[in-house]
């Protein structure tokens, strides 16, 4: 059986067409919820005659540092992409990781397209879609990269397709709708009956998630059509392994207002206003659904101060779960340290870190504050449509995804 070697690890060369999906967001209980409900039976038999595991997400649980473990099938030590937004040291700016230029190793996309595989890459958003088409040679034939925001302006020359709009038979959907990971399942669909590709990615948004707990209607809606659209490229034969990037957490007080350790504003206290700099790698352009508030920051100080004093301190701030110097949090969490300050600060479970308080603009939650970033959103699902050969006692990590998918096929599961 032909093999590549990547990034560490080993992988057999697909010969029957795969589909990994990251849904944005999913913590367990969601498509346990919805099964109940009697209203997704593709994840009713996968759970039951498939693959059904949990798995740990990378910290910070957001969406750049995931999205690149899983397609990498490495942590952000090895890849570089330490959230979705740091402070560039390079420059001194606080700016978006969207650029490739911040990927410091390949992706399996990559690797498979060097053998002659076709590849098909579909997110709901487009920050990731440099990011995820990295190296590939895009074109008919070869590999089609695209959002569904930015559906309306794909080209053959950037994106290997044209008049995506036309194929779905769907319209550019809203930023923050459920239809915007709708469109990325429907042009899966599109893509397995028209393409075909060896390899295929499916990356989704968490606009539903972060308004909508496991068990209520919309949620249950949302995943019931994710059922109906993954029953199809079941259908069509494809090996389909779903995890998330990250899970989610209500972070709201008794009264339904979000609960946030404004830290910049205690530093500021603390040791000075603007003496300390406060980053949130949650932040990102869509923020109208969580007002960038998240549950992991990073902390920086000038010379003159004395990191281990001030981390002790953040420590005993109420809401606090761990404040760990630089290489303590890049050890454990598996983060690169030249990419983090000398402070990594991770609230509790129902807590999120903001920077100073006029600082977020919150007149966007319509609902009681639900997010993510910290170590209580590090489990995530780990299914299959296929049984797979797994160890039960192994610490699956959401990264594993492509390895179940062309490593662990132990048995088809019956139609």
């Amino acid at each position: 059986m032909e093999r590549i070697e990547l990034n560490g690890r080993s992988y057999a060369v697909p010969s029957r067409p795969i589909v990994v999906v990251c849904v944005d967001g999913s913590e367990p209980g969601y498509i346990e919820q919805t099964i109940a409900k009697g209203r997704a039976p593709f994840f009713k038999r996968c759970l039951a005659e498939g693959t059904n595991l949990l798995a740990d997400c990378v910290v910070p649980s957001f969406t750049n540092p995931n999205n690149l473990s899983i397609v990498t099938g490495a942590p952000p030590s090895v890849h570089g992409i330490s959230g979705n937004y740091f402070l560039d040291p390079d420059t001194g700016k606080e700016v978006m990781m969207n650029d490739p230029k911040f990927l410091r190793a390949p992706t399996l996309f990559q690797a498979f397209q060097k053998l002659g595989k076709t590849i098909a890459i579909v997110t709901a958003k487009d920050k990731l879609r440099a990011l995820l088409g990295h190296g590939l040679k895009i074109g008919p034939g070869k590999a089609v990269c695209f959002s569904s925001e930015k559906s309306d302006k794909t080209t053959l020359a950037d994106n290997g397709i044209e008049n995506v709009n036309a194929l779905v038979g769907m319209p550019v959907p809203d930023v923050y709708s459920a239809g915007l990971s709708e469109f990325v399942f429907a042009a899966g669909v599109k893509l397995m009956e028209t393409m075909r590709p060896d390899v295929m990615y499916l990356s989704t948004t968490d606009y539903i998630q972060h308004k909508h707990a496991p068990g209520t209607p919309v949620a249950d809606d949302f995943y019931a059509m994710m059922d109906s659209y993954l029953a199809r490229l079941d259908a069509l034969g494809a090996t389909i392994v779903l995890t998330a990037d990250h899970g989610m957490n209500a972070k709201h007080d008794h009264a339904g207002q979000p609960d946030v350790l404004y830290l910049q504003d205690a530093l500021d206290g603390l040791l000075g206003k603007d003496t300390a700099r406060v980053i949130l790698p949650i932040t990102d352009p869509y923020v109208v659904h969580h007002g960038a508030l998240g549950s992991f920051a990073v902390v920086y100080l000038p010379a003159g101060q004395d990191p281990e004093a001030v981390r002790k301190r953040i420590a005993q701030m109420p809401g606090v779960e761990s404040a760990l110097s630089k290489d303590d949090a890049a050890k454990r969490f598996e983060l690169p340290p030249d990419r983090l300050g000398q402070i990594v600060v991770v609230s509790t479970r129902h807590k999120t870190i903001g920077t100073s308080a006029s600082r977020h603009d919150l007149s966007g939650l319509t609902e009681p504050l639900r997010s993510h970033g910290g170590v209580s959103e590090q489990r995530v699902p780990l299914i299959s449509n296929k049984r797979c050969a797994v160890d039960p006692s192994h610490r699956h990590r959401n990264f594993d995804a492509f390895d179940l998918a062309l490593n662990r096929v132990a048995a088809e599961v019956p139609a």
